[in-house]
C-alpha cells in the first residue's frame, strides 16, 4: 500500500484512547491487545496517553470525561520564560517514557511479528505547546534563545524515544505536530521552532529501520504542503472534517500514501451503513491506490463496536 502496489483491499486501522488505562506498562498494552482482538486491525497505532511526553518533566493530568479520551493537564511546568532553563534532557529508560517503550515492547511480543506497530511520537514543538498551556507561542517571540534551549533537549529526548520504540519492536512512528498551523505561528516562525526540531527526530526513524512512518498533520489552517513533503511513507490528516480531499492528496503527492477516510467524530454517531459508506468513497477516491483506511484523528471513545467493524469490513470487501 505504501508502495501502491496492487492489493486486494486497502490495509485498515482505527485507534482511540483509553482513559485511565493507559497509565502503566501494563494496562495500556492489555487494552491494545484487546482492541486488536476485537478488530484485527491490518496495523496498529499506539495509543499512549497524549500528554505522555510531558510527565518526566513535570506535568500532571487527570481524565476528567473528555469525549476523545484525552487527559486534561493540571499542572504545567512552564509558566514563565524562565521556565524554559529547567527543561533538561530526561532518561527514555526511566519514568513514563520507559512505560511507552515497554508498552510497545508488550504489544509487540503479544500480536508476533507480522502486525506493523507504530509508536506515536509527538514534534518538539507540540511538546512544549503541550508542557506551557500553549505559552511557549508568546515565549518563542519575547525569549526566543530560552525556547530554544529548551527544544533541543526536547528534541534529544524525542530522538532517544523514536529509537528506543523502535528498537522494542515498532516498525515505524505516527510523527505528530499540533503546532504546523498559521492559527498559532507563521511559516518562518515554524522553519525555525518547528522544522528546525522535526527533521532530527524523522532523521533517527529513518536511521533506526522506520518502515513506516506516518506523519499527522493536526488542525485547520496547516501548512500542509510542508508537512506532507517531510520524510515519511504516510499522511494523515482530517480529511472528512478538514480536507482537502483524499483523491487531491494522492495525485498531489504521488511519493506518499493517505491514511485517510473515516470521519473521527461523527463515525461515533453515524450507522453503520453510513460508515461504510465513507469507507467505499475512499477506496473510490484512489481506486485503492496508495491508501490505508483510517480515522482523520483520534476515534471518540463511545464509538459504537458496530461502526468500527462496519469500518473494518467495508476497507476489506472486494472492490
Amino acid at each position: 500500500a505504501l508502495r501502491g502496489d496492487d492489493l486486494d483491499y486497502p490495509p485498515v486501522s482505527l485507534w482511540r484512547h483509553f482513559p485511565d488505562e493507559d497509565q502503566s506498562a501494563e494496562e495500556l498494552p492489555a487494552s491494545t491487545l484487546r482492541w486488536q482482538e476485537m478488530l484485527d486491525l491490518d496495523f496498529i497505532k499506539l495509543m499512549p496517553p497524549g500528554d505522555y511526553a510531558t510527565i518526566d518533566w513535570g506535568a500532571r493530568s487527570e481524565f476528567q470525561g473528555a469525549p476523545g479520551g484525552t487527559r486534561e493537564t493540571t499542572l504545567f511546568p512552564i509558566q514563565s520564560p524562565d521556565d524554559w532553563l529547567k527543561i533538561d534532557p530526561v532518561s527514555v529508560g526511566a519514568g513514563f517514557n520507559a512505560h511507552v517503550v515497554e508498552a510497545c515492547r508488550l504489544v509487540r511480543e503479544g500480536v508476533g511479528p507480522d502486525v506493523p506497530i507504530l509508536q506515536t511520537i509527538f514534534s518538539p514543538l507540540t511538546i512544549g505547546n503541550k508542557l506551557s498551556d500553549g505559552l511557549v507561542i508568546d515565549h518563542l517571540r519575547s525569549d526566543p534563545e530560552k525556547v530554544h534551549r529548551a527544544l533541543a533537549a526536547i528534541e534529544e529526548v524525542t530522538v532517544e524515544m523514536t529509537k528506543a520504540s523502535l528498537a522494542a519492536g515498532a516498525d515505524g512512528v505516527f510523527f505528530a505536530s499540533q503546532c504546523a498551523t498559521s492559527d498559532l505561528v507563521s511559516r518562518d516562525e515554524y522553519d525555525e521552532f518547528g522544522v528546525r526540531y522535526d527533521a532530527p527526530v524523522l532523521a533517527a526513524a529513518g536511521e533506526g529501520g522506520s518502515q513506516f512512518t506516518m506523519i499527522h498533520i493536526h488542525g485547520e489552517n496547516t501548512f500542509f504542503d510542508l508537512m506532507a513533503n517531510y520524510d515519511g511513507h504516510a499522511i494523515n490528516w482530517h480529511d472528512r472534517r478538514v480536507g482537502p480531499p483524499i483523491q487531491e492528496v494522492v495525485e498531489q503527492y504521488p511519493n506518499r500514501a493517505a491514511v485517510a477516510g473515516v470521519d473521527e467524530k461523527a463515525v461515533a454517531t453515524m450507522t453503520p451503513e453510513e460508515v461504510a459508506s465513507q469507507v467505499q468513497d475512499a477506496r473510490s477516491q484512489t481506486q485503492d491506490k496508495r491508501l490505508l483506511v483510517g480515522p482523520g484523528c483520534v476515534a471518540l471513545v463511545a464509538t459504537p463496536e458496530a461502526n468500527l467493524r462496519a469500518a473494518v469490513s467495508a476497507a476489506r470487501q472486494s472492490s
